[in-house]
């Protein structure tokens, strides 16, 4: 299967951020011109056993997945009409069975559950886990935003530049997001003035620097995506505090991962880790494997 053809993966399980997923990644299948596959996955033969549903010789929650897949399908459909959508019902841990299709997906849409009130909206474990270790790029609903629009309808994207592949490679996913859908691109480079800084060195040069890491990461995409209306931007401050703050306007904000092979845990740096849990926005994560 090329590049192309690779579907666009939606984690599904009923709840209305999910269903809020599809509705967005029908529209982004189309934007992107692959196909929607929907995917449900939960370890219910471990808690059911062999125990068949009345009159249906399965797992009562099985048929409740195939029911649960059923109507996700056919909401994409009613979404857009024209998206090819396919469904699976998996056996299996949530985060074992995304991150296992997200080696062929081009890339993986997941809801988030927030809390509200006092306590400050957090990613679910299972987002948490398959965004520290997709192979490709991992989109996550954040924000408390009416995301029914679409990701066309969102306003600009932007991207946090971190120094190295990381983050040109989620520059290069940006661009293209942003070629799709027609909006601006916003890069934005963050620094810091040291408290003790060596050898007298100035706010500016610190400053300069920020802006040549920043140029270095962008004229690739820049190259490629001549359209797209690309503005850099560099912001003093804590890389997770300045990348929180353009979310609050941000219809996508798109942040780098490094994978290294072999590595275990949540493979996610602070900066990243913070957004996903915190982004007013939807946050797409991109791997780069080392």
């Amino acid at each position: 299967m090329s590049a192309v053809d690779l579907p666009l993966v939606v984690g599904v399980d009923g709840s209305e951020p999910s269903l809020r997923a599809v509705d967005w990644a029908a529209d982004e299948a189309v934007l992107r011109g692959v196909p929607l596959r929907l995917v449900y996955a939960s370890l219910w033969e471990r808690y059911e056993g062999t125990s068949p549903a009345q009159d249906v010789g399965r797992p009562s929650e099985q048929v409740m997945a195939e029911d649960i897949v059923a109507a996700a399908a056919r909401r994409a459909a009613r979404r857009q009409a024209g998206v090819k959508v396919s469904t699976d019902v998996l056996p299996e841990e949530p985060e074992y069975a995304l991150v296992r299709e997200s080696r062929e997906a081009s890339a993986l849409v997941m809801g988030t559950r927030g809390r509200t009130g006092m306590v400050e909206m957090l990613l679910g474990s299972v987002s948490l886990a398959v965004a520290a270790h997709a192979d490709c790029p991992v989109i996550v609903l954040r924000g408390t935003q009416d995301q029914r629009g679409g990701p066309e309808t969102h306003g600009r994207i932007v991207v946090g530049v971190a120094e190295g592949p990381a983050g040109s490679a989620a520059v290069r996913f940006a661009a293209a997001e942003a070629e799709l859908r027609g909006v601006p691109l916003e890069a934005v480079r963050a620094w810091r003035h040291p408290a003790h800084p060596a050898g007298g060195e100035s706010a500016r040069l610190h400053e300069e620097r920020a802006a040549e890491t920043l140029e270095a990461a962008v004229s690739e995409a820049a190259e490629q995506h001549p359209g797209v209306d690309l503005r850099r931007r560099t912001v003093e401050g804590h890389a997770r505090r300045v990348l929180l703050d353009v979310s609050r306007d941000a219809g996508l904000l798109v942040v780098g991962a490094q994978r290294t092979q072999g590595a275990f845990g949540l493979q996610l740096g602070r900066v990243t880790h913070g957004v996903l849990h915190h982004a007013a926005c939807p946050v797409a994560v991109v791997p780069h494997r080392s």
